[in-house]
């Protein structure tokens, strides 16, 4: 799958975002350049998914989020779809609709207001899914798939949009370890190959300094960290910011965190 564009500069300058009276982003700053992967990291409720909501223009916010230099909020909703792909954590997933037309409503941003799908749209497509192990199900009911199934296939319709920025909250959530390895593979051939933009979340810290290139770590709604993996994924901030007892050890492709227990076992 060839992009038509290569990745784009995200720049969030200054958002704050709240839910009724309760603030929960003060001053996010933060930069992803052209193919560039910055995941960010924090304990539940730091503000992660909220923050891509903000980028994606689904969450009201103060400050400016730029694309290119262009400010997403006044962009409409058809010229960001061709820019922007969001995957959330938690999809709505339509009734009696197969694995493939879920995916094909990726290319929705690319036809005339209710055009049939073209040929291009179709190899588009085909090629996402066959890249994502789900071709096998493309006639399936949506609903009926595993959950580590439906994730996929919502990855493979955020990716059908040939996105020159792709948001993905939590895109290991339901996977296993080898098919959540998989997704985070094919995100970064993508970015590396095709120049791909990827501003994630992700629970698990160890992808997140086996995969992002720079993480940023919010904690009571701000950023306390943004860095290499090997920065910012440190023992001290662990404690610090997750009340955490880790270890964290250096690899050839990025640090691992390793939970610590309190006390030795007994024999």
């Amino acid at each position: 799958m060839t992009p038509q564009t290569s990745g784009a500069r995200v720049e969030i300058i200054d958002l704050g975002a709240a839910y009724g009276r309760t603030r929960v982003l003060d001053g996010i700053r933060l930069t992803v350049e052209p193919g560039g992967w910055l995941a960010v990291i924090g304990p539940n409720g730091s503000g992660k998914s909220t923050l891509l909501r903000c980028v994606l223009g689904l969450h009201a916010h103060d400050g400016l989020v730029r694309v290119d230099g262009v400010s997403t909020a006044g962009m409409p909703r058809r010229a960001r779809a061709r820019q922007v792909a969001y995957a959330p954590q938690l999809p709505v997933l339509p009734e009696a609709v197969t694995t493939r037309d879920y995916v094909t409503l990726g290319r929705t941003p690319h036809r005339a207001l209710l055009a049939a799908p073209r040929a291009l749209d179709r190899r588009i497509v085909a090629d996402v899914m066959a890249r994502l192990e789900i071709g096998g199900l493309a006639d399936r009911p949506l609903r009926t798939l595993s959950g580590g199934e439906q994730q996929r296939a919502v990855l493979a319709r955020a990716l059908a949009q040939q996105p020159r920025v792709l948001l993905l909250d939590e895109p290991t959530a339901a996977l296993d370890l080898g098919h959540a390895q998989q997704v985070l593979d094919l995100v970064d051939d993508l970015r590396r190959q095709d120049g791909l933009t990827v501003l994630s979340t992700l629970h698990d810290l160890t992808l997140a300094g086996q995969y992002a290139d720079r993480l940023a770590l919010l904690s009571g709604g701000r950023v306390a960290a943004e860095g290499g993996p090997d920065e910012v994924l440190t023992a001290a901030a662990l404690q610090t910011h997750y009340g955490a007892r880790a270890r964290v050890v250096s690899g050839p492709h990025g640090p691992a965190v390793l939970p610590v227990r309190a006390v030795e076992p007994r024999l």
